[in-house]
């Protein structure tokens, strides 16, 4: 049977065209994309479920979630909790992604707080990164349970055995840091996981760790710092090939390798986070996202159904939420 994913038509910079077309793109014999949009939507044969309204950027996540029930972003989450939808995508207001899914959605037992897990290419290998931005503030206790959850991740998605775990903080010694990183680094350090001590942010596309945990804003400062810098970096080497008749030619000859590390490198490849802690598969796209992100976050929410991602979490979280 076919996964049905449920993808927000509006959400995002340049919904719904992208969107529907990424979704489109997604669609296969495995992969059912339904999309949650306005009724005069062309869908391009797609299904479509009749939405009166959209939650924009700027609104209050909370407030605009309990004042637009009939959203397609809340539409589309609700599905989900539902049973309607095995899994949500959406590139639409993050915080009210949150709101909806918390409400719809819910957490899994034992569950303190939901973080968004991201994959980081890294040299070595991917890295999970979490908390990139559920939770602005956090507490020592939430940044335990995310290396949890990301090690959980790491093993069923990365196929990796025994995940090595960091903690992201402004140097690699343990008396560095503020004191949310102080005090997650003692409870990291005493916790039943491969705790590897701190990771400074220029690490992070080395993929020295297998998870690499820190509270949500952190994370998401660092997340939007590196795909800046990946996006002019890779923008940069085009100008320069293209700049003169000897970096034309210089660019035929190292073509294939551009390409290569353009799609191991371009945000689009993954296309967004998982949200994890929740009793369905929440997926957050990137809010710039082409139909090439969207087509690729859809089938990221599809293989995590695939994986019974949640299902993984249920079972180990509960023991690894009463470590200390």
């Amino acid at each position: 049977m076919a996964i049905r994913v449920a993808v927000d038509a509006l959400g995002g910079d340049h919904a719904p065209v992208e969107v529907v077309a990424g979704a489109v793109a997604a669609a296969s014999e495995s992969i059912t994309p339904v999309l949650f949009g306005p009724a005069a939507l062309d869908a391009e044969g797609l299904e479509l479920v009749a939405c009166a309204d959209a939650i924009e950027m700027h609104e209050k996540p909370a407030e605009a979630v309990r004042a637009k029930p009939d959203s397609s972003l809340v539409r589309a989450v609700k599905a989900v909790g539902d049973g309607d939808a095995d899994a949500v995508i959406s590139a639409g207001n993050t915080g009210a992604m949150l709101a909806a899914s918390l409400l719809h959605v819910r957490r899994l037992p034992g569950v303190l707080r939901p973080g968004i897990a991201i994959v980081i290419p890294g040299r070595q290998g991917p890295t999970v990164l979490i908390d990139a931005g559920a939770n602005a503030d956090g507490r020592p206790e939430h940044l335990l349970q995310f290396a949890h959850m990301g090690v959980v991740f790491a093993q069923e998605m990365l196929d990796v055995r025994e995940p090595s775990v960091r903690l992201l903080s402004i140097g690699e010694e343990a008396e560095k840091g503020n004191q949310l990183t102080l005090d997650a680094h003692a409870l990291l350090r005493e916790a039943d996981l491969r705790f590897e001590g701190n990771s400074e942010g220029r690490a992070l596309l080395e993929g020295d760790a297998d998870v690499v945990v820190c509270d949500g804003f952190t994370g998401n400062v660092a997340l939007k710092t590196l795909e800046g810098t990946i996006r002019t970096v890779l923008h940069a080497l085009r100008s320069e090939i293209h700049g003169s008749a000897m970096g034309k030619l210089g660019g035929l000859l190292i073509r294939p390798a551009a390409r290569g590390l353009r799609a191991r490198l371009d945000p689009d490849t993954y296309g967004g986070g998982y949200l994890l802690g929740l009793r369905g598969l929440v997926v957050i796209a990137h809010g710039s996202s082409s139909q090439v992100a969207i087509a690729n976050a859809t089938r990221m929410a599809a293989r995590g159904v695939e994986h019974r991602l949640v299902e993984r979490l249920a079972e180990q979280l509960p023991r690894a939420s009463t470590q200390p």
